[in-house]
């Protein structure tokens, strides 16, 4: 079996959320600061080799009207780069107010602001990484991780 990759990608950061073994749930794992985009594949090459990954769902930033703009178009670029690199497939799943649900959930669990910081694009991943696994469990009516090759 193996695990999907949740991905948040910011400019200055990227979160990340691993599933279970299942594909019952997405985990926040880590919040990487962005450098280039060289060093950015990397650690999310190691990431990948450490928890057996074997797809990503990136987040994608859609207007709310469902059209894609500039940071869409950015986050199909570093997911086609991912893909290329790492040699998985990815996929992107609509990511509109993952990042205002994390600090929601952050905000009703009491976390401080700094903390809060340093954590929402994490959380904003695993919130993508759900809806992701909860999607494709239901239409699929089984596990998206455990599918037959």
């Amino acid at each position: 079996m193996m695990r999907t990759m949740g991905l948040d990608v910011g400019s200055k950061n990227i979160g990340v959320a691993i599933s279970d073994e299942l594909g019952i749930t997405g985990q926040s794992v880590a919040t990487l600061r962005r450098s280039s985009l060289r060093a950015d594949l990397a650690a999310l090459r190691a990431l990948i080799g450490q928890h057996a990954v074997s797809r990503a769902v990136v987040g994608l930033p859609l207007n709310m009207d469902g059209s894609e703009g500039p940071m869409a178009q950015a986050s199909r670029e570093f997911g086609n780069a991912l893909s290329k690199d790492a040699g998985i497939p990815v996929e992107y799943w609509d990511e509109r107010l993952s990042t205002v649900a994390a600090e929601r959930v952050l905000l009703e669990a009491d976390v401080s602001r700094r903390k809060r910081r340093a954590v929402v694009d994490s959380i904003a991943a695993a919130i993508i990484l759900q809806g992701w696994l909860d999607a494709h469990r239901i239409a699929g009516g089984g596990n998206p991780d455990c599918e037959a090759e």
